[in-house]
């Protein structure tokens, strides 16, 4: 199933179109609308849920109506159905579902209604929680002290300075981009933190790991041999740290631009996430150019989607468009990678050929996934995202859409359950093989760690 979203511009003018009475046709001449159901649910319970539909196209004519309706029997729901409707003032919406029963299977679709008569989207389809389902997210601190600072040692003691990307091995050990502090940390199971690679002196230098030089890193990832990969992101070059703690350049020039090519000759932009397949091959969200780039074991850099304009179009190669993008994960289950949409406030996905799909989120509707920046996946296929205003969610593989721990919009230093906790600018997220997560916490110079328990 493909989804196709629409720039922002296109957007704006569609939704004129929507709204003008001036476009009236007679019902003769309109055809119907084109509406897509987005393939996530949200806020799933017993008793109640949320979708997400969008209408690409008003059909000649002037909607007006728009809606969700759903069923537990009919496969193709209509409006004949269980329905909900909102005002036709914008063509992407999130609607709630009431009145469901629990642990029951429902068809969902959104509609449009104009001249021509009522067209509808894709069929979604979820199931309610049982009546005594219970997700809980307890939030701790893993290492930091909520103050910005560079020392080494036990988690109560230990500072980092603005800490984004972490990635961890086998062994459970955390590996974490210290931003402000130029140097890349580890970080035990047991939360004892550590200088892995970089002097703390911000600027280029290969090598030894003691006396490496890093400017700003951002996104970090790890292979199966335990290599780490490192966007520097201040020197617009791609690090390696080898297992061996040897330091090199992958690619880029060390100033920024754009250009294909292989090691120096290539040319980044404010390089962000990175992530790493079973076959080496490296892939580098590049924010500043609003592309994702591929790099092979050997060096060879090319785009593999977007263009340099900004903006949210799918399609495959250089025909899909991002805005900012800043997290990247690969899922080897599903062979697909997950992108953090910064400025789209959506979940991208991206396959091995570069197709582009819009999994959720837009700007019109910023309050599904709000800005997303870290993202990864465990090995079943579920994927997490931290949202910088102050939750972090999952996306399950049953596409259903969790805020597991947060608050969006309410910033603090809090452990607890779900809600209750509180995160300051969450920036980068990882799991471990156990299935805890991760996240960084830009604000706090913290790392917490949620640990995900469910009640049946």
């Amino acid at each position: 199933m493909k989804i196709k979203t629409l720039p922002y511009l296109f957007v704006c003018l569609l939704t004129i179109v929507i709204l003008s009475s001036g476009c009236n046709k007679s019902g003769s001449d309109a055809s119907l609308a084109t509406i897509n159901t987005y393939p996530v649910i949200g806020a799933v319970t017993a008793t109640s849920a949320q979708a997400y539909a969008y209408a690409t196209s008003a059909g000649g004519g002037t909607i007006s109506a728009v809606g969700i309706c759903w069923s537990a029997t009919n496969q193709a729901p209509t409006i004949n159905d269980s329905k909900v409707s909102r005002a036709v003032d914008t063509v992407n919406f999130a609607l709630s579902l009431t009145g469901l029963s629990p642990n029951t299977t429902y068809y969902v679709r959104g509609y449009a209604t104009n001249q021509a008569g009522t067209a509808y989207g894709n069929t979604v389809t979820f199931k309610t929680n049982t009546s005594t389902f219970v997700l809980t997210a307890t939030v701790s601190t893993f290492t930091g002290t909520g103050t910005p600072g560079y020392v080494d040692g036990l988690s109560a003691v230990a500072q980092l300075s603005y800490p984004l990307a972490m990635c961890a091995d086998s062994q459970g050990n955390i590996y974490v981009a210290d931003f402000y502090n130029n140097v890349i940390r580890k970080v035990t199971p047991a939360g004892v933190t550590s200088t892995y690679a970089g002097n703390g002196t911000l600027g280029y230098v290969d090598g030894p790991a003691a006396t490496a030089e890093f400017n700003t890193p951002q996104g970090i990832t790890i292979d199966a041999q335990g290599n780490l990969y490192v966007t520097d992101m201040g020197n617009s070059l791609i690090r390696k740290i080898s297992s061996a703690g040897i330091v090199s350049t992958i690619a880029g020039r060390g100033y920024t631009g754009y250009a294909d090519g292989t090691g120096t000759a290539a040319v980044f932009n404010v390089p962000s996430g990175i992530a790493v397949d079973g076959s080496g091959n490296l892939y580098v969200a590049d924010r500043g150019n609003n592309v994702i780039r591929m790099i092979t074991p050997a060096g060879v850099v090319t785009t593999l989607a977007g263009i340099t304009t900004a903006g949210q179009i799918d399609g495959t190669g250089t025909a899909a468009e991002f805005n900012a993008p800043v997290g990247i994960t690969y899922d080897s289950k599903n062979s697909i990678l997950y992108v953090a949409d910064l400025n789209n406030n959506a979940i991208r996905s991206v396959t091995p050929a570069g197709v582009v799909n819009t999994v959720i989120g837009s700007n019109l509707i910023s309050s599904i996934i709000g800005a997303p920046w870290g993202i990864c996946v465990d090995a079943s296929g579920n994927v997490y995202a931290t949202d910088i205003n102050g939750r972090v969610l999952e996306l399950s593989t049953s596409h259903i859409l969790y805020s597991l721990a947060g608050t969006s919009g309410t910033a603090g230093f809090v452990n607890g359950t779900n809600a209750s906790a509180l995160f300051n600018s969450p920036r980068g997220i990882c799991v471990n093989s156990s299935g805890a997560l991760y996240v960084s916490e830009y604000s706090n110079h913290a790392i917490r760690k949620i640990v995900l328990t469910t009640t049946p």
